[in-house]
């Protein structure tokens, strides 16, 4: 089964610099990939994948199915500008009497935090913080921990907007609310407020606090700053699924991303790529403000 993943993997790798179509194995999102780079004047030079096997399930009806995770870098070279990006996909392959017969990306949609409670949008002068965002700090701890979890807060599975919320408070954004979960924005030892851990709270506190933590939504992805949040409603229904923090921007000056539950860093921030990418998808693009 591991050569056959191994196998698997140098194909993909393979299909990253190739400029060909006809290969034996095409995997429709690294074409997803090339294709949005090909269209701003980009290209991966050169991939490398690493996998590692994480269970290997109970066989069944002849098929074991084996969940895998592989950490993809492209180098990407925009413009004459080269960065690194880089992913991690959580994987499952299903092996039919020892030969492998699918392979598919796991879909963490689906298991989108439903827990959510309307904001309370008043506050009291308690509540009331000045302080000055520092970027540079959000964005170094979101470079340290983009693809691990520092222990001294919870981890959720869609950890998303958690992950986000860290590099906020480390950037100096102040938690106010608690315990009222439905207010502020806030995490303290086993609770926390919705606008901290679910991507459609966040979506909704940051641009309407007045207080603490805020941010102004602005009408274009080049506007934003590193240390800025994107939010993302895939399905384009009016709930957003998922949350990044700007920690780059490439040769156009667009943002390149850092996000969680889809463990990436210097990702592009239009996502065209991703599994959950659909024609309908919509964004909101919030500069942190400082409250002084």
């Amino acid at each position: 089964m591991r050569d056959q993943l191994q196998e698997l993997l140098i194909k993909r790798v393979q299909q990253c610099v190739s400029h060909s179509r006809s290969s034996i194995h095409t995997c429709p999102k690294i074409e997803k990939k090339k294709e949005s780079l090909s269209g701003r004047s980009g290209e991966i030079v050169k991939a490398q994948a690493t996998g590692k096997v994480i269970i290997v399930g109970k066989e069944k009806d002849d098929v074991k199915p084996v969940e895998y995770r592989v950490h993809f870098k492209y180098l990407i070279n925009h413009r004459g500008v080269l960065y690194m990006e880089e992913e991690i996909e959580e994987r499952t392959a299903d092996f039919y009497k020892g030969v492998l017969v699918e392979d598919r990306e796991k879909n963490f949609l689906k298991d989108i935090q439903k827990e959510e409670a309307p904001l309370v949008r008043e506050y009291s002068e308690e509540d009331r913080h000045e302080y000055e965002y520092d970027r540079m700090r959000a964005v170094q701890y979101a470079e340290k921990w983009w693809n691990s979890y520092n222990p001294a807060y919870k981890k959720f599975d869609v950890d998303c907007t958690n992950y986000i919320s860290q590099c906020l408070h480390v950037g100096g954004g102040p938690m106010r609310g608690y315990p009222n979960r439905g207010k502020g924005w806030w995490m303290r030892s086993e609770n926390w407020s919705y606008s901290w851990s679910v991507a459609n709270s966040m979506r909704l506190y940051l641009p309407s606090s007045n207080s603490g933590l805020r941010a102004e939504e602005v009408s274009s992805p080049d506007q934003l700053l590193i240390g800025d949040v994107i939010c993302y409603d895939f399905q384009g229904d009016g709930r957003f699924d998922h949350t990044t923090i700007v920690t780059g921007k490439d040769a156009s000056g667009m943002p390149l991303v850092n996000a969680h539950t889809y463990n990436s860093r210097m990702r592009y921030w239009a996502y065209e790529d991703s599994t959950a990418y659909t024609p309908n998808i919509k964004y909101k693009f919030l500069t942190i403000a400082d409250d002084q």
